[in-house]
């Protein structure tokens, strides 16, 4: 069964969430375009959504119906091509509507976890909970083609273990796609020396189709983006810890979020980026982490106490960012929240002070933004960091500390076994999170 055939009959486990859904539309549109080529052609293509609540999928299809226009007013020219053959569609907006027509007749949204028997790719897109995606595999397995390949969106939980406990031979990939799936394009492979050849080739091959640039990881807790993004995490929080010495959080934070942004050239701010996937998803990981690999150091008290608090970040319904360790307006964060007061700080209570004992960023300083479509950042970077190496005040020194640290973990996930070498490492950094380079350089010189 090659894997046109095994996309005439899918199913989405958590198809209503945030990751859910969007990998929901990235399938329908392939699937609808499949249908459309000689191999798909006179063939029954059938997409089964499942997700616990009967408004949340009445919401996704509204979703899906809207996003599934846009895409298909980007791919016209494809079209043309893909409806050559049908003389009754001449406009450009004739295609768009019966593209979209038909990749609606292929959703089956239910409740019902028994409607997608058959289904020959299951995809898994709960959130980062070992018994809730072992329960819901396990009945999807028990009704599914019993030659059926699984796709779970793990992004820290190792698949072998999932794979060992539900007997599926070998036929479950780890699909780490990236936040939101629909426009990220990185998806991390993760396979083990289990995994069935066929399955890691089809989930490759699926991936492309899908638009993503995959990047191979194997089954080690975390995986390489989290890998990173935790320890990373990790490391400024302790360097917060220790700038504050007993004292206020909100100086400290504020200056390290401020250098991992600017100092770096990153795109956001660490303790912004810990927001932005939320406050608890990151506990979450860790503890995921923690379980498999003890003795690492992969827990924050500080974490644990902001989540006790309910200071938990994520986005609203629309996209713009809810309130975490720091308070956002109009998308730009204007205050921290400091555990010792309870309460927001706003950063002109203490911004002043702050950034002159930093000090000032090096001459000819230019943003991530400003330097993200320049040719030459290359070399605006190496200037960038050699002016800091050559630097003495805070903000350069926490900045190379900083630096160095990434490298290491960057160097770690490479001798540990968990990426196949610094390219993919650099690769995920740079596609998944957009940072300009990669940890694995020579900045530190």
């Amino acid at each position: 069964m090659d894997l046109t055939e095994r996309l005439q009959n899918v199913a989405v486990l958590g198809a209503a969430g945030k990751m859910g859904s969007g990998i929901s539309l990235l399938l329908a549109q392939e699937m609808a375009r499949t249908r459309l080529t000689p191999e798909g052609k006179g063939k029954v293509f059938r997409l089964a959504l499942v997700d616990v609540s009967e408004a949340a999928l009445d919401g996704l299809l509204s979703y899906l119906r809207d996003q599934l226009v846009k895409r298909a007013e980007k791919m016209v020219g494809a079209l043309r091509e893909l409806y050559a053959d049908r003389e009754d569609l001449v406009e450009n907006g004739e295609m768009i509507d019966a593209f979209v027509a038909s990749a609606l007749t292929l959703l089956r949204p239910t409740t019902e976890i028994g409607a997608i028997a058959g289904a020959r790719l299951v995809f898994e897109a709960v959130f980062e909970n070992e018994p809730l995606k072992l329960d819901l595999l396990g009945k999807a397995r028990a009704v599914a083609d019993p030659d059926a390949w699984y796709l779970t969106n793990t992004s820290s939980i190792p698949i072998g273990g999932l794979d060992d406990k539900l007997e599926l031979g070998g036929r479950i990939v780890g699909y780490h796609f990236y936040n939101p799936p629909a426009v990220q394009k990185l998806l991390e492979l993760i396979t083990t020396k289990n995994t069935l050849p066929e399955v890691k080739q089809a989930g490759d091959e699926l991936a492309k189709r899908l638009g993503k640039k995959v990047f191979p990881a194997n089954d080690i807790a975390g995986f390489i983006g989290n890998g990173h993004f935790m320890r990373d995490g990790l490391h400024a929080i302790a360097e917060a810890d220790r700038l504050r010495a007993g004292g206020d959080w909100a100086p400290a934070l504020y200056k390290m979020n401020r250098v991992s942004q600017e100092w770096l050239i990153r795109p956001m701010g660490i303790f912004q980026l810990i927001d932005y996937v939320g406050v608890d998803v990151m506990q979450m990981i860790l503890k995921v982490m923690d379980t498999y690999l003890p003795g690492q150091g992969l827990h924050s008290e500080l974490i644990d106490e902001l989540v006790q608090r309910k200071v938990l970040g994520g986005q609203h319904h629309d996209g713009s960012q809810k309130d975490g360790i720091l308070r956002y307006q109009k998308g730009r964060p204007v205050a921290v929240y400091d555990l010792v007061k309870g309460d927001y700080v706003p950063f002109e209570a203490f911004s002043a002070k702050a950034d002159e004992e930093l000090g000032p960023l090096p001459d000819g300083y230019r943003p991530w933004k400003a330097l993200l479509a320049d040719r030459g950042k290359d070399t605006a970077l190496e200037q960038h960091f050699a002016a800091l190496r050559g630097s003495k005040n805070q903000g350069a020194e926490l900045a190379m500390a900083y630096l160095k640290a990434s490298k290491a973990i960057g160097e770690r996930l490479v001798s540990d076994g968990v990426a196949l070498g610094a390219d993919d490492v650099n690769g995920v950094l740079t596609n998944g999170f957009y940072h300009l380079y990669g940890p694995i350089n020579t900045y530190t010189g």
